[in-house]
């Protein structure tokens, strides 16, 4: 039986990380929580940080913010547990205390943890070689309502992914409403939608003379992410000190 802390047990990845290991109780068990604002009672102790934390997992996975990251990292670092990254917005301090710490530890961290989507940006970085110059491209995303951000964080990593492509800095144009221009051949287009309850929708198209390629990922359910970060938090339990991605684990399951 695997054990594992979850690191901000009361946000809305917490509930989904909490029905997913639901569905593996026979593989996993959850051995605490942490989360100073979780009033929801719960099989396991929560406590509000993690220097309370008295019991001990063999892995951690964070869903949280950016200073209870730090405050976990810290804990992981000093109990040498491998850690699964899943909070977004860190600071470049923190990603390099991140990248020293993985000389200790083992260490997963992604901007977005849906296997689906880091596939897409494999397909998307394949296009763009195969495609060259000859056809535009624009990244469409949505999100809920109460989103703050925008392009999301997957939007710009997929941008990223067409940058690292073509070993070129391609400019960014966030919406078009206030350019009175033409488009340049080398820019790449972000167009935000926010509304509702979706989750998360990204497309990205390639449009050249004539025809239209287009490259879509919707997700339907935080499901998606919760189930990728517990294949992370698998993978870490497998591997050495490190620092690994998505990409590690989509190589990994592409070479079975």
């Amino acid at each position: 039986m695997k054990r594992v802390l979850i690191n901000g047990i009361g946000g809305q990845m917490g509930h989904a990380l909490l029905a997913s290991f639901a569905d593996l109780k026979d593989k996993w068990s959850i051995v605490a929580g942490i989360d100073p604002f979780c009033r929801e009672p719960h099989p396991f102790p929560v406590y509000a940080s993690a220097k309370e934390v008295e019991v001990e997992p063999d892995v951690v996975i964070d869903f949280s913010v950016p200073d209870a990251t730090e405050q976990i990292l810290d804990y992981c670092l000093i109990h040498k547990k491998p850690i699964v990254i899943c909070t977004t917005a860190l600071s470049d301090a923190l990603v390099a205390k991140i990248e020293q710490a993985s000389r200790e530890i083992p260490v997963f961290r992604s901007g977005n943890m849906s296997l689906g989507i880091n596939l897409m940006r494999q397909l998307i970085a394949d296009t763009r070689r195969m495609l060259g110059d000859a056809f535009d491209i624009e990244i469409i995303e949505a999100h809920h309502n109460r989103k703050k951000d925008a392009p999301s964080g997957t939007a710009l990593m997929l941008g990223e992914a067409i940058r690292n492509a073509d070993c070129c800095e391609h400019p960014y144009v966030y919406g078009r409403s206030e350019k009175d221009r033409r488009r340049t051949p080398q820019e790449i287009g972000f167009h935000s939608i926010r509304g509702g309850t979706v989750v998360g929708e990204h497309e990205v198209r390639f449009l050249g003379t004539d025809e239209e390629l287009s490259i879509l990922h919707r997700a339907t359910s935080k499901r998606v992410f919760a189930n990728g970060a517990i294949r992370a938090a698998d993978f870490l339990l497998r591997h050495p000190n490190g620092l690994y991605s998505m990409d590690d684990l989509v190589k990994e399951l592409l070479n079975k």
